[in-house]
């Protein structure tokens, strides 16, 4: 579901105090003990937002869960081994609370100081809030503290409450801390609160069940029947079900909730630069005019039931669709690029690296020159169901190992729109399915191509064969879908592929980075090397195959050869970076890192002792990308070529040259240097996986009694 406005970016504009309640699960690990690195994270988000003037007011859980740990442990070291005997012994919950509360808090206080950031402990309990005194001298002292910069932090004086479970009755103001959390927003008149949980949010269902669905507004009259939820908080009183109460108690007195993941570093920063990250609660939610988008699960099986439909065309039928597609994006080749140049705008605008800006161009001739590789993919040799091998198993039993579709493909892809096209070609010619995210930086460029495409894509097979996401938060969702989505192939940053490989069970296939290696011999042809460095470096910067490593022979210092490769380089404006050696002897600045993938006019030197010490740098400091040798000695280079590992290896040639329409695939989807499935740039083939066709008379195992095998291969 999405809706017509973007109703987070709505109400936090306006936000001046906001209310953060974590919870038990989040300040503590599985085992009872403190959650140090999530408390550090996010007593670090608070002193940032203190600091940009926010009026920031902390509920935090934890305090039974810390003191039994700590009683724990106090009962280990002074009992008996008799005593220790009884592993039943449960400590009271009181108590348990008295001694984690100033343990809990204590931890706070030490951290804020270290941020140069005061806090303050409030205990409170559900009786004191019946009288009015009291709440109106709650409300003067936070006003006092927040005046003052200083951070109050409130939890539940569970030590002295006089509150037994069930906890919650028609008599009680609260419960437990999340509907202390809502009942402070309300009293003390924030303009947000923010429950953070272990989970990214409200699913529809248990949260490991692979068919929940992350809900992204919360509308009660729709989703209050409909919700399943798990088991209640591993630690503490409440759960998912405690915190839904408390945030649709709140948004219905006008204060915006969200509930998202407290184990992200930043989650509430950017909810509060308007992200829409985990669950919003609003009071207005239900008059949002809500447009009907296919949820993640409903997109992924539309696209495999139409790659179905279009395994089961002919070839030619496949074939005509992508002349039409590559038709209809020259008909609209003048509206692809008043879109693009308007992403390109924005990017700009935004402050965008120059890198990404060449990424997000389509230069002129571009939209020609996407639907000549289209009709060039059309042409090539039909993929679907060729036989591979034919064996006769036994007299009469044939059997055949056939080529087959993938069958659904998650591709996420950032800046660059020529790849939706790209990856859509090669998809369609294999009998593939596809779901694409793009980034947001190109968005109307992303959502005018896919319209283009899928408009030529016929009835008999539907236009959801090809699916585009349009909303980051669908991701999650998409990436839990390992029965229905059979491939992700991440397209981007480091952090981007890094994300998705911790994130899903799908198989995922592709490369972080692309530190590309240039070495130059001794022996090397000088002016051959001149030409292929400066076309390695300077031809596309941006590209994952670009040059980002000059790595040089030792004898070219001294002969003046490397002096020339430099000037070259700096003749077009390339700033060098040198490794240990060549920063001292060229005395050039450090580089920051010898694994370093500048993506721009950069590049890093360095000075090595021979082919070996190159092949050494080259396998401690690269991706596994693409590395070229420049030598005229045949047996150095063939040394190089069958010794690095990586996915593509050159002697003599640009690492520009690693690419699939340039080894002569059409396009590829991506570049891999996985090492199964494929590697290298990948095309159709990395697409395929493959089937076992058995033909038979009636034949029967029956314990191999009378099965004679034979296992003769056959012609093709």
């Amino acid at each position: 579901m999405k809706y017509c406005m973007d109703p987070t970016r709505t109400f936090v504009k306006d936000v001046k105090r906001l209310i953060v309640k974590v919870g038990t699960a989040v300040v503590t690990r599985g085992d009872g003990r403190l959650a140090l690195g999530r408390i550090g994270a996010l007593c670090e988000q608070l002193k940032e937002l203190n600091s940009r003037g926010y009026e920031v007011i902390l509920v935090t859980s934890g305090a039974v869960g810390l003191g039994r740990q700590r009683l724990r442990y106090r009962r280990v070291a002074n009992s008996s081994f008799s005593d220790l005997q009884n592993p039943q012994y449960e400590f009271d919950g009181k108590a348990c609370a008295a001694v984690g509360q100033s343990s809990l808090m204590a931890l706070y206080d030490t951290m804020f100081s270290q941020l140069d950031v005061t806090s303050s402990q409030l205990l409170v309990t559900d009786n004191v809030f019946k009288n009015e005194g009291f709440r109106k001298q709650l409300s003067d002292t936070v006003n006092s503290l927040l005046n003052l910069r200083v951070i109050p932090v409130f939890n539940e004086n569970d030590a002295v409450s006089t509150r037994k479970a069930p906890y919650q009755d028609s008599s009680g103001i609260f419960w437990d801390n999340d509907s202390l959390a809502g009942l402070l927003a309300l009293e003390l008149k924030a303009d947000i609160l923010v429950m953070l949980s272990d989970v990214e949010g409200l699913y529809s269902g248990p949260p490991s069940d692979p068919k929940s669905k992350l809900i992204h507004t919360y509308i009660k009259k729709k989703h209050q029947g409909e919700i399943t939820f798990g088991d209640k908080s591993r630690l503490g009183r409440g759960g998912m079900t405690a915190k839904v109460e408390a945030a649709v108690s709140a948004a219905e007195a006008d204060i915006p909730v969200v509930i998202t993941s407290g184990f992200a570093t930043d989650n509430i920063i950017k909810v509060l630069q308007g992200e829409h990250l985990g669950t919003l609660f609003h009071k207005d939610a239900h008059l949002w005019t809500q447009v009907r988008e296919l949820g993640a699960r409903e997109m992924a099986v539309a696209s495999r039931e139409s790659s179905r439909r279009l395994q089961a065309l002919q070839p030619q039928e496949r074939k005509k669709i992508l002349l039409d597609i590559a038709d209809a994006l020259e008909a609209n080749e003048s509206l692809i690029m008043v879109e693009n140049e308007a992403d390109v705008a924005a990017a700009q605008e935004g402050g965008y690296e120059k890198s990404l800006l060449s990424r997000l161009a389509l230069k002129p001739g571009k939209v020609s020159s996407l639907a000549k590789a289209v009709r060039k993919i059309a042409e090539m040799e039909e993929p679907i169901a060729r036989v591979l091998s034919r064996v006769e198993i036994s007299d009469g039993l044939v059997l055949e190992k056939t080529t087959s579709p993938m069958g659904v493909l998650l591709v996420v892809f950032e800046s660059r729109p020529d790849v939706l096209v790209q990856i859509a070609s090669l998809a369609i010619k294999s009998g593939n399915g596809l779901l694409l995210k793009g980034g947001k930086e190109a968005k109307l460029s992303n959502v005018t191509l896919h319209k283009v495409i899928t408009s030529a894509i016929p009835d008999s097979v539907g236009d959801k064969l090809i699916g585009l996401v349009t909303s980051r938060e669908e991701i999650p969702d998409l990436l839990k879908l390992d029965d229905v989505i059979d491939l992700v192939i991440p397209r981007g940053s480091n952090k981007l592929v890094s994300e998705i490989k911790s994130s899903t069970k799908i198989p995922v296939l592709g490369h972080a980075d692309g530190v590309c290696h240039v070495y130059v011999d001794k022996l090397a042809n000088m002016e051959m090397a001149r030409r292929i460095i400066h076309d390695a470096k300077i031809d596309y910067p941006a590209a994952c195959n670009a040059m980002e490593t000059l790595l040089v022979h030792q004898d070219l210092v001294h002969n003046g050869g490397l002096n020339k490769l430099i000037m070259e380089l700096q003749s077009e404006d390339v700033t060098l970076h040198g490794g240990p050696r060549a920063s001292t002897d060229l005395k050039i600045a450090k580089a920051s890192s010898l694994h370093h993938e500048y993506s721009s006019m950069a590049c890093t030197i360095e000075i090595v002792d021979d082919v070996n010490a190159a092949i050494e740098h080259i396998h401690q400091h690269g991706s596994a990308h693409t590395e070229c040798i420049i030598t005229e000695d045949t047996e150095t280079a063939e040394t190089f070529l069958n010794q690095v590992d990586s996915a593509a290896v050159f002697h003599n040639a640009s690492t520009r040259f690693c690419d699939g329409a340039r080894f002569g695939l059409g396009a590829e989807v991506g570049v891999s240097t996985s090492r199964i499935h494929a590697r290298g740039p990948v095309g159709l083939e990395g697409l395929l996986t493959t089937r076992w066709l058995l033909r038979g008379h009636g034949e029967v195992v029956d314990g191999d009694k009378g099965v004679n095998y034979t296992h003769k291969i056959l012609p093709l």
